[in-house]
Order: structure tokens, then C-alpha cells, then sequence
């Protein structure tokens, strides 16, 4: 009993739990249909603002929902855009960027 005590208060174990339990945690969000901008940046190891240019340029598959502002996207076409190889190099987004605001300024 005195054994148990001992690891049930050792501060590793607590740190050890406490990491495993994120891991999991992370883990979990990656079975989900819909992911919003958190879960897309943990699944790609993009970074948001990646992720913003590509959506602005419509670049990457998302949600088409007007009614909700947030961006959301669907796991399943996320993956087939993946899959596909896109180009999400900074120069090449800088550019189709750079080019979308040319445009818009035409207008």
C-alpha cells in the first residue's frame, strides 16, 4: 500500500499522465469529420497564416456555409488536397497573393 501511495504522488508520473492525456487529446481531434482552423494547423503542421492565404486565394477545400464565419473544412477533402501534392510554398502563396490583389485593384 505504501508503494502505491508513492507513485500515485510522484510528480513525473503526474507530468507523464498529464502529457499523455494531450497526446490523446490531439489524437481525438483528427477523428473528426469537421475541423476548424485549430485542428487544420495541428493535422497539416501548417500555420495559420498559411492557411488564411490559401483560403483566401480559395486555394484549399473548406466549408461553404455563409452562415457561419468561422473556416471550417472537411477532413475527408483535406486529405484528398493533400494527397494531390498542392504547392503551399511562401513565395509561390506570396505570389498568388500579390497577383489577387492586382486584380482586385483593377476593379
Amino acid at each position: 500500500m505504501n508503494e502505491r501511495t508513492n507513485v500515485m504522488s510522484d510528480p513525473d508520473a503526474d507530468k507523464s499522465v498529464i502529457e499523455l492525456l494531450k497526446e490523446i487529446k490531439g489524437l481525438m481531434a483528427f477523428n473528426k469529420k469537421v475541423l476548424n482552423l485549430e485542428d487544420l494547423v495541428q493535422y497539416t503542421g501548417m500555420s495559420e497564416s498559411t492557411i488564411y492565404k490559401l483560403s483566401r486565394l480559395n486555394m484549399i477545400p473548406k466549408g461553404d456555409n455563409r452562415e457561419i464565419r468561422k473556416l471550417f473544412f472537411e477532413k475527408d477533402r483535406i486529405d484528398d488536397w493533400l494527397l494531390g501534392k498542392p504547392d503551399v510554398s511562401d513565395e509561390y502563396l506570396e505570389q498568388k497573393f500579390n497577383e489577387q490583389l492586382l486584380k482586385n485593384r483593377r476593379r
